[in-house]
């Protein structure tokens, strides 16, 4: 709840439900983590409001000012019967990097699309094969191969996993720091809120992980040495091309056009998305201008312009009926009152796929819907 300013502070506060007590708050600035924390006597002010809010019926879900916004954050049901504050207060410090990194100026993108932040490996069916193997003999149908938060290769068990996990688990692991192997405990908002899973972590290669679900087995000694050489060590090159993909996501050499400075591609069905802005990481904007942007061009096309995805409960008889007077391509052009100068974004959907471009100021306006149209048929075999 509440939003990101670009560069005020932005502050997390996670409220109990029932007595107001502060659990936790967080605090960013221009994307990173701030020191500066919020006054006892500013939580105190705002809890009242917010208990005030309650009694009408009104739930405050964020305070601004100039220069500072407060999201307020009240916790599940299963936290509104709280037996011992400072317990919780103690098992919430386990979540701070993930939370922090949701504040600042992340690489990924799934919180927002919530879909799973995915890269594209050279060879991906050796990768897929050996993932299958080692599953079967770890005993465990739930393991996944991650690059700096993005899933390389995932078991079909794990593509199951429903929202939010799916996005939340490769996002956990990379906002955690490098350690060679992590025995974490894990609740799944989906799929297992109040009983924890284990989630166990195994470092290949710096920065590429490989992540396995599980319940009290196996025990993280069983993952030995030598059972990862059997499968990992024939594939330490395929491994190794896996490293640049954090950031680039597509494979060295996928032919994109010049023009283009990012790319944010979503299946809407298989909830996956892949998401760079490297191309041409050597011109203007910058990697975090041009995160900022797609951000906020993604929230006014899906807002705005893109109907809800087919099949939605949610979808009332006359939306489906006025479905195909709803444009499938937009565009927004910056700086267009100087030649040569801004950049351009287009959006585009076709199908389950929807496909989102920042485009160099030379790329021609009336030439970017054949340009993205062309971008996504490149890239429709890889998602």
């Amino acid at each position: 709840m509440g939003e990101e300013g670009t560069e005020g502070t932005v502050h997390l506060l996670c409220l109990a439900a029932s007595s107001g007590v502060p659990l936790f708050c967080r605090s960013s600035r221009g994307g990173a983590p701030a020191r500066q924390q919020l006054p006892f006597s500013v939580i105190g002010s705002l809890n009242g409001v917010h208990m005030f809010g309650q009694n009408l019926e009104v739930q405050l879900s964020s305070a601004k000012t100039e220069d500072t916004t407060v999201v307020l954050l009240v916790g599940l049901e299963e936290l509104t019967n709280i037996r011992n504050v400072e317990r919780l207060k103690k098992e919430l410090r386990a979540s701070y990097r993930l939370i922090d990194s949701f504040l600042g100026d992340s690489e990924l993108i799934g919180d927002l699309t919530q879909c799973v932040d995915c890269v594209v490996p050279p060879e991906g069916s050796l990768l897929q094969e050996a993932l299958s193997g080692f599953a079967e003999a770890a005993g465990t149908a739930f393991v996944s191969l991650v690059v700096s938060g993005r899933v390389v290769a995932a078991t079909e068990s794990w593509w199951r996993l429903g929202m939010p996990e799916a996005v939340l688990l490769p996002w956990l692991v990379g906002s955690l720091p490098p350690q060679a192997a992590r025995d974490y405990p894990v609740y799944l908002p989906h799929g297992s809120p109040t009983v924890p899973h284990r989630l166990l972590t195994l470092t290949l290669l710096p920065g590429l992980e490989l992540c396995l679900l599980c319940g009290p087995r196996p025990p993280l000694s069983q993952l030995d040495a030598q059972l990862l050489e059997r499968w990992w060590q024939p594939l330490l090159d395929q491994l190794r091309a896996c490293l640049p993909l954090g950031s680039r996501a597509l494979p060295a050499g996928f032919p994109l056009h010049t023009d283009i400075l990012g790319l944010l591609l979503l299946h809407l069905e298989l909830k996956r998305c892949l998401f760079t802005v490297e191309p041409s990481g050597d011109q203007e904007p910058s990697s975090e201008q041009r995160r900022r942007l797609f951000r906020s061009f993604y929230t006014l096309v899906t807002a705005t312009h893109f109907p809800p995805e087919a099949g939605q409960p949610e979808e009332k008889a006359e939306e489906v009926v006025h479905r195909a007077q709803v444009p499938r391509a937009c565009y927004l052009v910056s700086g267009a009152e100087e030649p040569g100068t801004g950049w351009r974004l287009v959006a585009l959907q076709l199908g389950p796929r929807r496909l989102l471009l920042l485009l160099s100021a030379q790329s021609p306006t009336h030439g970017l819907r054949g340009l993205a149209t062309h971008t996504l048929h490149a890239l429709t075999p890889l998602l």
